[in-house]
């Protein structure tokens, strides 16, 4: 019988960040809480920046979690919005680091591919797929809860991945190490 474990998943941004946790016990998984973080009455970049970095450490210190996974952001072409988002992300893991925790970071299309089996699927293609996954009745309003659950739980299936026992660098890599399986 495994330890249970709990995964904080989010979905960071600087106008409204997703938060999701999961709890993980004998290899099932159950959704403890989502919201979002909504520094909305902040104008100053700044000043939202610490109401994030605020909120997400009394999350982690209420629920207490013993991961942290975090969407890593995608490039978009407005470069502005990206230092946002990247700060944004930098804040909530500044919260995890300041409580000691391990951070994990994946892809979007990666969390994407986890839930649904798409790269490229919308947030209510996520929030679907978890709601059939969890049972949920009722969606949240903003799907960025939906997609921090998501963020956890791809981190959760993360772990029980194989891990490969060679790895190559190369095509010319492979051929080296495997001479009996190229002809």
């Amino acid at each position: 019988m495994e330890k249970p474990y709990t995964i904080l998943g989010i979905d960071p941004g600087s106008n409204v960040m997703g938060y999701g946790l999961i709890r993980v016990h004998n290899k099932k998984t159950d959704i403890i809480t989502m919201g979002v973080i909504s520094p909305g009455k902040y104008e100053k970049h700044y000043d939202k920046l610490k109401f994030i970095f605020n909120r997400v450490l009394s999350v982690i210190d209420e629920y207490k979690p013993d991961q942290v996974a975090l969407e890593a952001p995608f490039y978009g072409k407005n470069v502005q919005s990206m230092l946002k988002l990247g700060r944004a992300q930098g804040v909530a893991m500044a919260a995890a680091l300041y409580r000691d925790l391990p951070i994990f970071e994946y892809a979007p299309l990666r969390v994407k591919q986890a839930i649904t089996g798409m790269g490229r699927a919308s947030k209510e293609q996520v929030a679907y797929f978890l709601q059939k996954i969890y049972g949920i009745n009722e969606l949240p309003k903003e799907m960025d809860a939906t997609d921090a659950v998501a963020v956890a739980f791809c981190h959760y299936l993360q772990q029980g991945m194989p891990t490969q026992k060679k790895s190559y660098s190369s095509w010319n890599d492979f051929v080296k190490k495997n001479p009996g399986k190229v002809k």
